[in-house]
């Protein structure tokens, strides 16, 4: 009452050229620099837009994250 396991097949695992990774790394890296400044350093005297409401926006965000911002 055994059953036959089928035989595994050949799997070919694709291959990407770095050629095609690397702007696609470089987009997300200075996306996410971006992110990380917005949340971590931002206090409205650099910001691009006048004021704080950055700051307000990612409040939260800073304080999960451990940054101080008082």
């Amino acid at each position: 009452m055994s059953q036959a396991l089928p035989a595994p097949s050949d799997v070919t695992v694709p291959s990407i050229p770095v050629a095609q990774l690397a702007p696609w790394a470089i987009f997300v890296v200075l996306v996410a620099s971006i992110i990380l400044f917005f949340i971590s350093a931002d206090q409205g005297a650099i910001s691009i837009p006048s004021g704080t409401a950055i700051h307000e926006w990612v409040h939260d965000g800073r304080h999960l994250l451990g940054f101080p911002c008082h």
